[in-house]
């Protein structure tokens, strides 16, 4: 068990390590919402990547459809940011840092990255998506920072 001056500070007793949990038990739902959302559309647009699959819906047929590669893309995207927000946040969690920081920064990245989505699954214009990605990118360069800034000495 990690602890900074005795104290055990990867465990529910931390408001911070609470804090990190619940925000990235909320991120792992939306990775497997939207991971469930792929079949639903490929059902809903009878394509399919297998000719196999094709058998599970009359009428479907082996192509590729915008619709469902949106939200393949949008799965790609979170399995491709979220983890590193896992890993930079566990180091955060770590060091200690000041439990408002904490609450803040989870607080706005889960907030982006579901917005991220939204705005993704809904087609909504630029700049909507990048300004979603964007934030979510700052708080992790911030996480990070701070890690790196408050466990190293140079």
């Amino acid at each position: 068990m990690s602890s900074i001056m005795g104290r055990n500070i990867l465990t529910v007793d931390n408001e911070v390590f609470r804090c990190f949990t619940f925000y990235s038990c909320l991120l792992f739902l939306k990775v497997f919402a939207v991971a469930l959302f792929t079949p639903v559309q490929r059902f809903r647009k009878k394509a399919f990547i297998s000719p196999e699959d094709t058998k599970l819906a009359e009428g479907s047929e082996v192509r590729e459809d915008p619709d469902v590669e949106r939200v393949r893309r949008a799965h790609l995207n979170d399995l491709e940011n979220i983890p590193i927000f896992f890993m930079s946040s566990l180091l955060f969690v770590s060091i200690d840092p000041h439990v408002m920081l904490a609450k803040w920064l989870f607080r706005i990245y889960t907030i982006a990255r579901y917005l991220h989505t939204l705005v993704y699954l809904l087609t909504i214009p630029q700049p909507a998506r990048a300004l979603c990605f964007a934030v979510g990118i700052t708080c992790n360069f911030i996480v990070i920072a701070y890690v790196v800034y408050n466990s190293f000495s140079i």
